[in-house]
């Protein structure tokens, strides 16, 4: 009897502290939460980016101005720390390209968009011709959709070719929108399922610790093989 009693008071004990299985999966179900709050406002910046895909694109922009300009920093402040080295002044050298490129980029974002828009229809152009070229030459099992692939790549690089420099207007803004509104997405599905598992395999070690104890307190006596006695059968 003092040993279940003494398990489930140091199971009470843990669980008040916030050291047990339930403390802990509320804890992570907080976590997961938050992931599915994270993903919640993922999707309503891609929906927003999508429909007004300028701002969005004027957006991606001064953001990624932002990040070469702290990337610099970041560089700067670790060329400085490993002066004397052989690799310092190709550390100021990296640092100074950052710190330019982010002021190009954040003081002029229209061009700046035209030119990765231009970059970005020859990288599809590329591709695709690479794409439709290879599966050709190749004819590998998986033909058929790599051909469809180029022909989609060639198609897109095209159109952004033929519509430049309005096409930068969009373009950016539209892949950034998307990026957002996927990851959100699955930041949702990871939050969502992550709950439910937690949820499921918290409500199990609940069930059996409670079990637990009762079993521990239904064990049976040592067996004996005579039966028990009548109170009168040791008289003479």
């Amino acid at each position: 009897m003092n040993g279940p009693t003494a398990g489930g008071g140091k199971r009470e004990a843990a669980q008040k502290a916030g050291h047990g299985p339930a403390a802990e999966g509320r804890r992570l179900s907080r976590s997961f939460g938050w992931l599915a709050f994270l993903g919640t406002l993922l999707v309503i910046a891609g929906i927003v980016g999508l429909i007004y895909t300028g701002v969005a694109t004027l957006t991606s922009m001064l953001l990624f101005g932002w990040l070469l300009l702290i990337g610099g920093l970041v560089a700067l402040a670790h060329a400085i720390e490993s002066r004397g080295t052989n690799y310092f002044w190709l550390g100021v050298v990296v640092a100074a390209l950052n710190l330019a490129a982010g002021v190009v980029v954040i003081r002029h974002p229209e061009g700046t968009a035209e030119a990765l828009t231009m970059f970005a229809a020859l990288l599809f152009l590329t591709g695709g011709v690479f794409r439709l070229v290879g599966s050709v030459v190749v004819r590998g099992p998986q033909m058929g959709w790599t051909l469809l692939q180029g022909a989609f790549g060639l198609l897109l690089g095209l159109l952004v070719l033929f519509d430049w420099p309005q096409s930068s207007l969009y373009v950016l803004g539209l892949f950034f929108s998307l990026a957002l509104l996927f990851d959100g997405l699955g930041l949702i599905a990871i939050g969502i399922g992550g709950r439910r598992i937690v949820g499921m395999v918290s409500g199990r070690l609940d069930g059996r610790g409670a079990d637990g104890g009762a079993q521990r307190l239904d064990v049976p006596g040592p067996a004996t093989d005579s039966p028990p006695k009548a109170p009168g059968d040791g008289r003479k």
